[in-house]
């Protein structure tokens, strides 16, 4: 008969929290341990609009309501198969911890409880869980067991830069019913499976054509490039990023990709050419405040300060402006689009907590979001509003996510495949050979 395994005791630090307030229930039959320097922590961010202070804000409420009028002696259970939940108080440094850390800063007192329940549970694995790489290495050098926030990762990031697929071989009468609108060209008839709002290379023995899946009539749709308010596609991939956002169907596009790809250039151009069909268009990216200093070190007002981080998405706008002259009908209307905001560019904490109907909806830097600002954003979309999502995975600022972590790489998996879905990675850089060399080199 086998040996039960022993239940895992994991110490979750503050940053898991903040990440996901529902963090707690995704640990299975295993004991959760808040240390009490985490409760007040989570104090100094209850106020305030970001997510971070959302997250602070629900998690308590969600502790309260767990809790009610019951004490955490001996723990909490959490629910039916879940493990129990209790505070744990301060711990004395032990000798190995004085000897290496002369702060008591939170995360040395975190790592003090940490020590402190590995010693007196020898017979079950005590696992630190945190988003501070820093901190599980201190952990790992007092011999204890620390690991990465999991839950949200995604395992295989490379399959998420192959929506677009190359299919060569094909007979030139294949590529030219592609050409033909009254015949089309079906899946079946040149042995693909692919799945929704998949986008296709199709090279023939003299002749090629870009495709777009559609699943309704399981047929491959021709993909023209188009140009939009000056703008006009310089790639294949650029031609399909278009396509999906001008698709009045796919209601949700992610576009990927290194700088200078020209994702928010592309979006912003898609938006202004179908600006009719909106009753606004909203572009905005989060605030991730460089070298862990807070925007209020900046000089200056509100505007003064955020200003530098809205740079890059108005020189975005200006690129489109210099396409006319500046006494042209396009030129004076985009100006007057923004002196009416029906196009707003402004950081996102502006934004939640609206009610986005009919509105297009560019986010930039999506990377530096977390899963649950991803969905939240989403879940706020009314009927009519179309949401487009661009950044570069390989390019985050926020401290606590990675590659695998952040919000794009999670809404592209997740969304894989659904009919109102589109994902385009933009492979090569449009700005300058140098743009494009440093990307790849430096």
């Amino acid at each position: 008969m086998a040996t039960k395994k022993p239940k895992k005791i994991f110490v979750l630090d503050t940053n898991v929290i903040l990440h996901d307030f529902h963090c707690i229930y995704n640990f299975e039959e295993n004991d959760i341990v808040i240390p009490i320097v985490a409760l007040e922590e989570l104090d100094h961010f209850k106020k305030g609009n970001e997510m971070i202070n959302y997250h602070a804000r629900e998690f308590v409420r969600e502790l309260d309501k767990i809790a009610g009028d019951k004490l955490f002696n001996g723990g909490i259970q959490l629910g039916k198969d879940l493990g129990k939940l209790r505070i744990e108080t301060g711990k004395p440094f032990s000798d190995a911890m004085n000897e290496s850390f002369a702060e008591k800063s939170p995360d040395h007192r975190i790592l003090a409880i940490t020590h402190y329940l590995a010693k007196n549970n020898a017979d079950r694995p005590v696992i630190l869980v945190t988003k501070d790489i820093n901190l599980r290495m201190k952990a790992k050098s007092l011999g204890i067991v620390a690991q990465d926030y999991l839950s949200d990762k995604v395992q295989d990031v490379d399959s998420l830069k192959k929506d677009v697929e190359t299919v060569e071989g094909l007979s030139d009468s294949d590529i030219q019913k592609m050409y033909d609108v009254h015949e089309g060209l079906k899946a079946k008839d040149i042995k693909l499976k692919p799945y929704a709002n998949q986008y296709f290379i199709l090279k023939g023995n003299k002749s090629s054509a870009l495709a777009h899946y559609d699943k309704v009539t399981t047929k491959l749709d021709r993909v023209e490039k188009t140009r939009a308010y000056g703008i006009e596609p310089r790639n294949s991939e650029q031609a399909f990023a278009f396509d999906a956002l001008l698709r009045p169907d796919i209601q949700l596009v992610a576009l990927t990709g290194k700088a200078g790809t020209g994702k928010t250039l592309l979006a912003l151009a898609a938006a202004l050419h179908q600006e009719d069909k909106f009753d606004q268009i909203l572009l905005a990216r989060p605030i991730v405040a460089l070298s862990n200093r807070d925007i209020g070190f900046l000089p200056g007002d509100i505007n003064d300060k955020i200003g530098p981080y809205m740079q890059p998405l108005f020189d975005n706008l200006t690129v489109i402006k210099n396409k006319f002259k500046s006494t042209s009908k396009d030129y004076m209307h985009i100006e007057e689009m923004l002196r009416t905001e029906k196009l707003v560019i402004t950081p996102l904490a502006y934004i939640r907590g609206r009610s986005l109907s009919n509105v297009f909806f560019i986010v930039d830097e999506a990377q530096n979001l977390t899963p649950h600002e991803i969905k939240t954003i989403i879940t706020r979309a009314g009927e009519g509003t179309k949401i487009i999502f661009t950044g570069d995975i390989h390019q985050i600022d926020h401290p606590y996510l990675d590659m695998k972590s952040n919000g794009l790489t999670h809404l592209t998996d997740k969304m894989h495949g659904q009919e109102l879905f589109a994902h385009v990675n933009l492979v090569k850089g449009e700005r300058s050979y140098l743009a494009e060399l440093a990307s790849d080199l430096l």
